[in-house]
């Protein structure tokens, strides 16, 4: 089933990714530089993956970062030497050495499955070096083009042109997996785990519709002019300005979702996660306190006055921070991750927490800060009394387990607010690896199952008398957040491309209509029941 993961439609003539390099079936005998030039390739496919990071947005950065640093492994480099001592060639050496990663990492358990793909991209581009050909990757003919691939590698979804790149068709893919969440970001209309994408040609044009998830091939007039009808339309919802309310006045705070300082939008309401993995990544040791007191003010320092939520270190599974997890795990995704890493390096946690503590001072701002993982009432309290005990005054935990959700009366009880991460939630609700395109219907947004939990963690905020908001890809749909807002999220945090959609969406609907729209979602039994019982009453 195709799934529509970026908002919009768009049609256009189908431009295939560049095809991997093959190595030729004849082996040429070895070099006497075949160990250098093979050093060479894999650090100049880590100079470009860096160059890359630096010209793209925040989540886009992290992923490359973390790719340039498996590119520069020393275990990696020690293997291929050794295969070119063996009088193995320079381009077969690196392809066998990142081959056997790559069996490693694929049945490593989900999360490091994940990286499947950046390997292969870092196996590609080596090998292209070391072969002289084209290397691989996005096409330029000359034209706006839809593009179509069997998968994307993080490095070429980065750059993607939306002046060029009209829509994104994959074969593979879930709802919140690297191309999902990086072509959202972008605002390019995009359907992931779309079977028919194998058979689309060069030149074929194709209709993409990124709400519903359809791809039409060979399209009519009649379909072509609908699709300029439905950007004209979107584009004057969308011109829509000013904070986020219901169409009586229902106030819903919309909110960015941010990796650093350089990620702030010029005109939003507030954040409603600030992601600070960027600080401990790619480093041996954990940053100073004064380094981040540093970057915490550079954020807080614009936003003064406005709400922002910070995430403490979210490390482990396919965010590996080798100093705060530095044991190999059989399953990361079930993990020593996110809050979990304090318990064996405490100062890392108390560290970050004085730091936001000495950035607020500094700025006068007040950050909301929150701790992910969080599977437990007791594990909030233990945070939170951590966190006041720095001096911060709004604390808060993700929901993102079960457990919590389940629980989220006695979690409340402990916090001051609580944030919903769907992407995570989704994936453990239905144990569903949420990078696996094959299980992407299960990681829907609009599954009952999910949310139930969303519904019940609303209650119980209503109960307690604190807010609860969504921050996971679910926020960003136009069409699901009507029914949350009816379920009782007071704000949702997205990719700051996306506050136009919903902010629309939300203007659309009184909240007496968000909630007759969400009682009947919860009614349904499937994931497109739901869709269509919200798409009937909306």
């Amino acid at each position: 089933m195709s799934i529509g993961v970026s908002p919009g439609a768009a049609a256009g003539p189908v431009a295939r990714l560049g095809l991997p390099p093959t190595l030729p079936t004849t082996v040429p005998e070895a070099r006497a530089d075949d160990a250098v030039r093979a050093a060479t390739a894999l650090e100049e496919t880590a100079v470009e993956l860096e160059r890359r990071a630096k010209l793209a947005g925040p989540e886009a950065a992290e992923v490359l970062t973390a790719a340039a640093m498996m590119a520069r492994d020393p275990a990696l480099a020690g293997n291929i030497r050794d295969l070119v001592g063996q009088g193995v060639p320079a381009a077969w050496a690196v392809d066998r050495a990142i081959g056997g990663y790559r069996d490693l990492l694929a049945n490593a358990g989900p999360y490091m499955a994940e990286r499947v793909a950046d390997l292969d991209d870092i196996r590609d581009r080596a090998v292209a070096r070391l072969l002289g050909v084209p290397m691989p990757g996005l096409p330029s003919p000359g034209h706006p083009y839809v593009l179509v691939a069997r998968d994307l590698a993080p490095a070429d979804t980065a750059l993607l042109d939306p002046s060029v790149v009209l829509a994104l068709v994959t074969e593979l893919g879930g709802p919140t997996s690297h191309t999902a969440i990086l072509a959202k970001s972008l605002g390019i209309p995009a359907v992931v785990a779309c079977a028919a994408a194998g058979s689309f040609v060069d030149g074929q044009v194709v209709v993409v519709d990124g709400d519903s998830g359809a791809v039409t091939p060979d399209p009519t007039a009649a379909q072509l002019d609908e699709v300029t009808e439905r950007q004209v339309a979107r584009a004057r919802r969308t011109a829509l300005t000013g904070p986020g309310r219901t169409k009586d006045g229902h106030p819903v705070a919309l909110l960015a979702n941010i990796g650093g300082p350089t990620d702030l939008p010029a005109d939003i309401e507030g954040v409603g996660l600030f992601r600070t993995e960027f600080l401990f990544l790619d480093r041996t040791e954990a940053p100073t306190v004064a380094e981040q007191r540093a970057v915490y003010r550079e954020v807080l320092a614009p936003l003064a006055g406005r709400k922002v939520v910070v995430r403490t270190l979210d490390a482990g599974a396919d965010k590996p921070v080798p100093y705060a997890c530095p044991d190999p795990e059989d399953n990361p995704a079930l993990g020593v991750r996110g809050l979990r890493t304090s318990w064996r390096r405490p100062e890392l946690l108390r560290d970050q927490l004085e730091a936001l503590a000495l950035a607020a001072n500094d700025t006068g701002a007040e950050p909301w800060v929150m701790a992910p993982m969080v599977a437990t009432a007791a594990e909030a309290a233990g945070f939170a009394a951590v966190a006041r005990e720095h001096g911060i005054g709004k604390v808060g935990v993700m929901i993102e387990v079960p457990a919590a959700a389940l629980r989220a009366d006695a979690v409340l009880a402990e916090v001051d607010f609580v944030s919903i991460g769907t992407n995570d939630l989704a994936q453990y609700t239905f144990a569903a690896d949420r990078q696996l395109g094959a299980l992407a219907e299960l990681l829907d947004p609009w599954q009952p199952a999910l949310l139930d939990l969303i519904a019940a963690t609303a209650r119980a905020g209503a109960r307690a008398g604190k807010p609860v908001g969504v921050c996971g890809e679910a926020a960003s749909d136009p069409r699901l957040a009507p029914v949350l807002v009816g379920l009782g999220i007071d704000s949702l945090s997205m990719a700051p491309v996306s506050v136009a959609d919903v902010r629309a969406a939300l203007a659309e609907h009184t909240l007496d209509q968000c909630r007759e729209i969400a009682a009947a979602v919860l009614a349904a039994g499937t994931a497109e029941q739901a869709r269509e019982a919200a798409a009937r009453l909306g």
